[in-house]
């Protein structure tokens, strides 16, 4: 069965459940992707680009006289269909406490709205959470948790071609990650060094790392009790949980539409949309279903910096 219940408890004091806390889509929740609704079938990411145009002053400019164009091409967002399905039989719950117990003779057996939607809250956040895994590392194919490429799996495939790469990396440990954040800070266009929104994404371990780096720095770090402000250079560090360790992606992103960071999904609240309803009228189970639509893509890759030191 899906409900898998362990506690022996069988008295009437508890009036709901305990829910597990679990890490959220920090991507999303935290403004650093822009998430495209309704997009049922493809989503283009325009990109405009103008080349050098100034020149020597022509008394009568001509033809012959153009310098410059302008680039236009996109970066192309087709999510991907998936779902959430569990099945549970309402009677589990007759031993449990009061207030959840099945209402109704036994053959029409329900469970309370109220447990309803602790259940549903639940299973919401943990597909919020399991989500949270694949914006980032997520990769498309015919396995069974292949449900489509996260922004962090798009931006490794072209590290060769479109993305700036930081030659030779190595694992990041304390003595050598304020290093490695200048190597790659020094990749960063001179245009883009100073915009507003520009990020440096790493794993929770690295991010650890560097403020352990600081705090044993003589007079310019914190204390032992105090954290060190997640920055470098001016630019902020986010930590994210899903990240992997001796990865560093430095980038432009936000919620607005000059971010690097884009996802498309069927409808903007994909992930709170959920079916109730009995397996079959002849049956005793009921089922939850949540049907999605995700896939995620960078506008411009030679504005994204990529330190990987995986093996």
């Amino acid at each position: 069965m899906a409900v898998n219940i362990t506690s022996a408890y069988s008295g009437e004091v508890l009036e709901q459940l305990l829910v597990k806390a679990a890490t959220g889509n920090e991507l999303v929740a935290g403004g650093h992707i822009r998430v495209e609704p309704n997009v049922h079938n493809k989503f283009y990411i325009p990109r405009l680009k103008a080349g050098s145009m100034l020149q020597k002053r022509v008394e009568q400019p001509t033809t012959a006289n153009v310098k410059g164009d302008f680039t236009i091409d996109e970066k192309l967002l087709e999510p991907k269909e998936f779902m959430a399905y569990t099945e549970f039989n309402p009677r589990s719950f007759e031993k449990l406490w009061r207030p959840w117990q099945p209402t109704g003779p036994l053959v029409f057996s329900e469970l309370p709205p109220q447990a309803q939607n602790m259940m549903l809250a639940e299973m919401a956040k943990v597909v919020d959470f399991e989500l949270g895994d694949h914006f980032v590392n997520g990769e498309f194919g015919v396995g069974a948790n292949q449900l489509f490429d996260g922004i962090l799996t798009k931006i490794v495939a072209d590290a060769d071609t479109d993305v700036l790469t930081v030659a030779t990396p190595v694992a990041i440990t304390a003595a050598n990650i304020i290093e490695k954040l200048k190597a790659a800070r020094l990749l960063i266009p001179k245009a883009v060094r100073k915009q507003k929104n520009l990020k440096i994404f790493m794993s929770i371990e690295d991010a650890d790392l560097y403020d352990d780096a600081l705090t044993a720095m003589a007079h310019k770090g914190t204390d032992y009790t105090q954290t060190n402000p997640e920055r470098f250079k001016g630019i902020q560090i986010i930590p994210i949980a899903a990240w992997p360790k001796d990865v560093i992606v430095i980038a432009n992103t936000s919620t607005q539409l000059d971010t690097n960071f884009w996802a498309g999904v069927a409808y903007s609240n994909d992930q709170d949309v959920i079916k109730i309803d009995k397996v079959t009228n002849a049956g005793e189970l009921y089922f939850f279903k949540m049907l999605l639509k995700a896939d995620t893509n960078y506008a411009f890759g030679d504005e994204i910096v990529l330190y990987d030191a995986r093996v």
